[in-house]
Parts: structure tokens; C-alpha cells; sequence
């Protein structure tokens, strides 16, 4: 199967055809783990967000006093979240990332969803590269246990608990902060299952 993070042309039409109205549709709120996950950090922490979409989750970040380095995989929707931001919004695939012992956090909400399973664990490799030792990420994923396609057409990995849990145990050596299943929205949708984790990087030994 190709990969979907670079070259699944349904998924990235649909954002890149969508970018106004998929931005203007989120609920008004941050997302509902956010503000604990900044709790976690040191004030002024660097941040990474990987599929920053709209650039709400960033601007709340930003309104904190964190240092964010936002990212989109669409060009169209990357500029969408400019407009909102005021800032420049890197233009990035998720296994485009490259930096080493960078970020103190990465935030993915609803991003890394649209990996293909057998691809996870390389990419979380690289988030896990891309942290200061300590560092903490977050990521969500619709949930289902069999990868497939949305009405729209878009790919999705559709996480059980377990094969989430397994795909970062797979990547790197993550200590697991929390795991949760619970009850989240979807564009154009009512109420479906979702799972997510909060994961850090050792620190270094002494």
C-alpha cells in the first residue's frame, strides 16, 4: 500500500479543496487536552504541532507564552492557520521532520490519524528524535481497529487501544504518561470513539 502520510491524493484533495470551510468548522473550543498538557510543561516551552489545521490549538499555545512551531502537511489549509496567526506555518509531512532534541513537547491532535499503521511507529521514531530528553507528546486518533476510508474519502488508521499502545512501544522507549478511549466529534459527524496518549521521552541517564 502507498503511503498516505506523502502521496494518498484523496486525502490531501480533500484539505486542500476544503482548507476555508474545513478550518471555519471546529468547535470554538482548544482542544479538551490541551490545557492539561501545557500544565505539564515549563512556561515558555518549546512546542511542535504536527497538523496544525486551523491554527487554534497554536494560538492558544502562543497566548500562554509558549515558543510553537507550527506545521501543516496542505499548503492550503498551512495558510489558512497564517492568516489566523500572524506567523509563518511550515509546510511539512509528518516523515519530513528531521530535527533532533529540539522541541520540550510535540502536540498532534488529530493529525498523526491519517498514517498508515505499518507507518506509526517510524514516524512517532522521529517525534521521539525530535524531543529534549523529558519532552512530551500528545497525539489522538479515531478509533475502529481497521484502517479504511471516511465518506469523504479521506484514509484513516482507526486505532484500537491496544494497537495505538503497541505502535508506540514499537517506535522508541516512551515512558506513558495516560491513555484514554472516550467519546469526540469528526468533521460533519456526531459523537464516535476515539483513543489518546500522552507519552515522554526518557531523560538522559545521570
Amino acid at each position: 500500500m502507498d503511503d498516505p502520510i506523502a502521496s494518498d491524493s484523496d486525502t490531501l484533495r480533500f484539505y486542500a479543496e476544503e482548507a476555508p470551510v474545513y478550518t471555519a468548522s471546529g468547535p470554538g473550543g482548544v482542544s479538551r487536552f490541551l490545557p492539561q498538557f501545557l500544565e505539564r510543561l515549563e512556561p515558555g516551552a518549546r512546542i511542535l504541532e504536527l497538523g496544525c489545521g486551523g491554527g487554534r490549538d497554536s494560538e492558544e499555545m502562543l497566548k500562554r507564552g509558549f515558543d510553537v512551531t507550527p506545521t501543516d502537511g496542505v499548503a492550503e489549509i498551512a495558510r489558512q492557520a497564517e492568516q489566523r496567526l500572524g506567523r509563518p506555518v511550515r509546510v511539512m509531512a509528518f516523515d519530513e521532520l528531521q530535527d533532533v532534541a529540539k522541541y520540550d513537547a510535540v502536540w498532534a491532535h488529530a493529525s498523526l490519524l491519517h498514517v498508515p499503521l505499518t507507518a506509526l511507529p517510524g514516524v512517532l521514531a522521529r517525534i521521539h528524535t525530535a524531543l529534549r530528553p523529558g519532552g512530551l507528546h500528545f497525539a489522538n486518533f479515531k478509533a475502529g481497529g481497521a484502517d479504511g476510508r471516511d465518506e469523504f474519502g479521506r484514509y484513516y488508521n482507526y486505532l484500537s487501544l491496544d494497537q495505538m499502545l503497541d505502535a508506540y512501544r514499537a517506535s522508541a522507549a516512551w515512558e506513558v504518561v495516560e491513555s484514554d478511549e472516550y467519546l469526540g466529534g469528526g468533521y460533519k459527524q456526531g459523537e464516535i470513539p476515539w483513543v489518546a496518549i500522552t507519552v515522554r521521552k526518557p531523560t538522559a541517564p545521570s
